[in-house]
């Protein structure tokens, strides 16, 4: 009996090279069936035709705007023809049979909606990066991982469940996705695999951890300095997804943690060092919470993304 089809899913922005270094990887996977999908989220300067000049498998979408990476993984979604969809960061490389263990989870308990492998961090002595979830801490708005910075041993080789799943090679089956809705495209950059996964869980699904399964991502261990992107997104994104998955007492309760503590030291951190861009860009992310609702569209490339997809049955973005 065939296996099923599994759709890999990949976005890429001014990293051809690196790309193609991801899909050199998997052409070594023992899995009988799969597609690769590479949609480039309108590269500036990097001509992503080199994904397609030696990887010619390859089905390369060029989308003319940036979507972010949610949008940029919806669009993929919409050319995906396989009964599994796999997300997996182009700054990855993998194990030629880590998508077995993923397949089987899912083949085998069908309430499972989305599952992660075992995440190594790339060129080192088996560091690991993620081995679960303990979900987000609602004080700092941060996710618990299980396993980071922890020598591999064989420790974090069992299934387990788990909180969230990991942006970085998530696999969920197009069933799933038919019925919850594409990934939310408000967050553009940052939370939103971790806002998606919520929704999962919300319409009866489990999350799982696979840790047969081995990614190893490019990633580095210490974090470098931030870009203006990055400070805007992540601050923003924090407090939108406690907005969107905290309520009551609860809710209340970690955006004041996150107004009177979090925010102060990491304002505080910026004035220290001068640096007046990344102040403002942290109050811009707060002010955006303060003047948009939690389900709020976002700007037209979620609308762009909904376009590509309304053809083929999804529901609505949400």
């Amino acid at each position: 009996m065939p296996r099923p089809l599994v759709s890999v899913i990949s976005v890429n922005y001014n990293q051809a090279a690196v790309t193609c270094e991801m899909v050199a990887s998997l052409r070594n996977v023992t899995y009988p069936h799969l597609e690769v999908i590479v949609v480039d989220n309108a590269s500036p300067t990097d001509d992503p035709s080199l994904i397609k000049e030696l990887y010619p498998e390859v089905k390369l979408i060029r989308s003319t705007e940036n979507l972010g990476f949610a949008g940029g993984n919806n669009v993929g979604i919409a050319h995906a023809q396989g009964q599994y969809v796999l997300f997996l960061n182009n700054d990855t490389e993998v194990d030629p049979g880590f998508l077995e263990p993923l397949v089987n989870q899912l083949e085998q308990d069908e309430k499972v909606g989305i599952v992660s492998p075992k995440i190594i961090y790339h060129g080192t002595q088996g560091l690991i990066q993620f081995a679960g979830s303990k979900g987000i801490n609602p004080w700092t708005g941060r996710s618990i991982t299980i396993g980071q910075l922890e020598t591999d041993q064989g420790q974090y080789d069992a299934t387990t469940n788990s909180i969230l799943a990991d942006g970085a090679a998530m696999m969920v089956p197009m069933r799933v996705i038919k019925e919850v809705g594409l990934m939310p495209e408000l967050f553009f950059l940052y939370y939103e695999e971790l806002d998606w996964c919520e929704m999962i869980k919300r319409a009866g699904y489990t999350c799982q951890y696979v840790g047969q399964s081995t990614v190893y991502h490019k990633e580095s261990v210490s974090v470098g300095k931030a870009s203006l992107l990055k400070t805007y997104y992540m601050n923003r994104n924090r407090l939108l997804f406690l907005r969107r998955n905290i309520s009551g007492w609860p809710l209340w309760t970690s955006i004041l943690i996150f107004l009177l503590a979090a925010l102060p030291k990491k304002a505080l951190e910026f004035s220290l060092r001068a640096e007046w861009k990344h102040l403002k860009a942290l109050g811009r992310g707060l002010w955006w919470n303060l003047t948009h609702k939690a389900t709020d569209a976002g700007g037209g490339a979620r609308a762009l993304s909904q376009k590509s997809v309304e053809s083929i049955g999804f529901p609505a973005l949400k």
